[in-house]
């Protein structure tokens, strides 16, 4: 009997990103998740998340419940504590407890863990960002081999065009 999971011919399966339609539809109140599963772990960012609040018990749940789908059951959360509003130590989400450790990082992500030791770092995208440049951050947060940290996207404009640059008239 062989695992399917430790198969030598096991052919990685392209990341699945949310189709730009639903990114062109964000409306205030939505929260979107991009997330590229990789082996190589070259990026400092495995994927973005858009919450519509600071509020943890919220926010949160929702978010295990769509990582546990792709992932399998998530153990820990860890945030950051100067960004969030009253972090309980563990919730129960989807009858499993998840336990929430926060730091004052000031980092803008948010750091999962499935199992014991495999993390997933994801971009926190600011609940009142302008859909537009929230869509923006989260596809740069995604990039393969992407270096930059979450403040520096979260801190960039729109994308320059590769073009020389143009004086304005």
């Amino acid at each position: 009997m062989t695992d399917a999971g430790t198969s030598p011919h096991h052919v990685p399966t392209p990341p699945r990103l949310l189709p730009d339609e639903v990114h062109q539809a964000v409306g205030l109140g939505t929260a979107l998740l991009r997330l590229e599963t990789t082996g190589s772990r070259q990026s400092l960012l495995d994927g973005a998340w858009w919450p519509r609040s600071r509020d943890v018990e919220r926010e949160i749940p929702p978010l295990i419940s769509a990582l546990s789908e792709h992932l399998g059951p998530i153990t820990r959360v860890g945030l950051d504590a100067s960004a969030w509003n009253g972090i309980p130590t563990r919730l129960v989400v989807d009858d499993q407890v998840v336990h929430l450790d926060s730091f004052p990082v000031g980092d803008d992500t948010v750091l999962i863990t499935r199992g014991d030791s495999d993390h997933f770092s994801l971009m926190v995208v600011p609940p009142d960002t302008p859909p537009e440049a929230a869509r923006q951050a989260m596809v740069r947060a995604v990039v393969p081999g992407n270096a930059s940290q979450a403040a520096e996207i979260l801190l960039a404009g729109p994308p320059r065009s590769a073009g020389p640059a143009q004086e304005p008239a």
